[in-house]
């Protein structure tokens, strides 16, 4: 866990500009401190003085607010940076999940942690944290070179107790570091086992078995609680530790400023300055101290993200072109495992229909991974052109119906032909039904359609891509008499100017193909 990472501004860099402006800010704001501590020491020695003090109280008014302008302008920064770095970290995590391979991919609930919690804790880090870490590094340097004008026996204090502030912040920060860790991993196990749970619930229940998971669920809880306590005591142990030696350190400045001005070796002016200057060289440390306590959730998510955005940079080359699939000697084991569930797999498809057929658990799904490019090989090769894949569970954005109609397809649709793809499919009534019609909102994932509604969806979405191979598996599940005919007239116009590969078990997909694949788990073999 960094204080602060470099390959973030490569990877974000959004984060270039803000951070140099915010250098420029933070001198402003050393140079206002100073100004407004030579303004104050003014205005009170001329009060002392019992002379004109009215342009000394201008001064400091000036001062003030010009500071106060500096602060509101880093507020506004860090607050707009803070956004756009958590966008850009996300988006990039999506972007590389998407063209990386599965075997490249986080488990679900790790990703959905990762770009969600995650993310959003990079917000706190960027907009307080990132802000304090700049100023820290140039307001104590303006604050001490004022000092050395002034009193240089203060500053030479300062210079002396200053590097006590960082030290102790790191050893605290050690011990913050595995708290933090400790309390992220328990959140991705929370994620995690809450997201098994609610997946396997339906079987739970039928089992007689969701109640003994509330327990387990509450454990974890627990955990997650129990590290999140640990992890606030050291930070306000930590903020107590540098605030005491702040004030013990500014405590040594005023007692030596007080001791020359006992003895008549100094002004008054210039010893009121050196106090009010002391503080301006400690608070800047003290807050970095405070602020990555505040953000150390962000710190150890950009850890995170760095790593999983150098790991998952690779994706799948296929070579080929135009509506020929060619797969040679193709061999696949799943990750973790030596066993080939693909081996030695040869089918060569043009335009036309191959359906592949085989047993639950031979690979069939496997295959058109392999072919889609969402898998990487064990062994052989394969070629192909661009493909639309149209899963058993095809995804369904967050949005309307015609949009979910047009994700996939680089052409502009005109009115009707979202409507001439649903009458394929036999969802043209359905739509009309709805009030909204094309412009109906989907819930996540489909939420609102049954799988029969939202697997003719996709099909639908499949005609209006002008991908040269199209991969349809299971396209006739979950549908009636009716929606399978429709499905099967659908695939066979489809397969009259594309190459259509579909896994199925339905016995009249078979019999229109022009060419039939049966896996095996020792062998595959190939008719026409």
């Amino acid at each position: 866990m960094k204080p602060f990472d470099r390959q973030l501004l490569n990877m974000a860099p959004a984060l270039r500009r803000p951070v140099t402006t915010l250098a420029v800010v933070a001198a402003g704001q050393g140079a206002a401190a100073i100004a407004l501590a030579v303004a104050l020491a003014r205005l009170v020695t001329d009060l002392v003085a019992q002379g004109s003090w009215q342009r000394s109280a201008m001064w400091v008014t000036v001062a003030f607010v010009v500071r106060a302008a500096l602060a509101m302008l880093v507020e506004r920064i860090g607050a707009s940076t803070a956004t756009a770095v958590s966008s850009a970290l996300r988006r990039q995590l999506l972007a590389r999940w998407s063209s990386a391979p599965a075997e490249a991919r986080p488990e679900a609930e790790q990703a959905s942690t990762l770009a969600v919690q995650g993310a959003a804790a990079v917000e706190p880090y960027a907009a307080r944290y990132l802000p304090a870490l700049v100023a820290s590094a140039v307001v104590p340097v303006l604050a001490v070179a004022a000092l050395v004008v002034v009193d240089p026996l203060s500053a030479v204090i300062v210079v002396v107790t200053l590097p006590l502030l960082p030290l102790f912040a790191a050893l605290i920060g050690r011990t913050t570091q595995d708290d933090t860790m400790s309390r992220w991993r328990a959140l991705e196990q929370l994620a995690g086992h809450f997201g098994d749970v609610m997946r396997g619930l339906p079987t739970l229940v039928a089992f007689g078995r969701a109640g003994p998971q509330v327990d387990v669920v509450r454990a974890v809880s627990q955990q997650h609680r129990a590290a999140t306590m640990r992890t606030l005591r050291l930070a306000f142990l930590s903020s107590a530790a540098l605030e005491l030696l702040a004030t013990i350190s500014v405590a040594i400045v005023a007692v030596s400023v007080g001791l020359r001005l006992t003895h008549g070796s100094m002004t008054l002016e210039a010893g009121l300055l050196a106090i009010l200057l002391a503080p301006e060289a400690y608070w800047p440390i003290r807050r970095v101290g405070a602020e990555f306590h505040a953000a150390a959730d962000g710190a150890t998510a950009i850890d995170d993200i760095l790593t999983e955005l150098e790991t998952s940079a690779h994706r799948v080359h296929r070579a080929g072109s135009g509506s020929e699939v060619v797969v040679e000697e193709v061999g696949y084991a799943y990750p973790g495992s030596e066993a080939l569930v693909l081996d030695g797999v040869t089918l060569t498809a043009g335009i036309g229909l191959t359906v592949i057929t085989g047993e639950s658990g031979v690979g069939k799904s496997t295959l058109l991974d392999l072919v889609a490019g969402l898998r990487t090989l064990t062994a052989g090769t394969i070629s192909t052109g661009r493909v639309h894949y149209v899963t058993q569970r095809p995804f369904l954005p967050d949005g309307t119906i015609e949009e979910a109609l047009r994700l996939g397809t680089d052409a502009d649709l005109t009115g009707q032909q979202p409507w001439a793809a649903l009458r394929r499919v036999g969802l043209d009534e359905f739509v009309a039904s709805l009030p909204d019609g094309l412009e109906t909102r989907l819930g996540d994932d489909g939420f609102g359609l049954s799988a029969g509604q939202r697997l003719r969806l996709g099909l639908a979405r499949a005609a209006l891509s002008d991908a040269p191979v199209l991969l349809l598996d299971e396209p006739t599940a979950h549908l009636d008499e009716d929606g399978t005919r429709l499905v099967l007239d659908l695939v066979r116009e489809l397969a009259t100017d594309r190459c259509v590969l579909a896994v199925s078990h339905a016995a009249e997909l078979v019999a229109v193909a022009e060419r039939h694949l049966r896996l095996g788990h020792t062998l595959a073999e190939a008719t026409s």
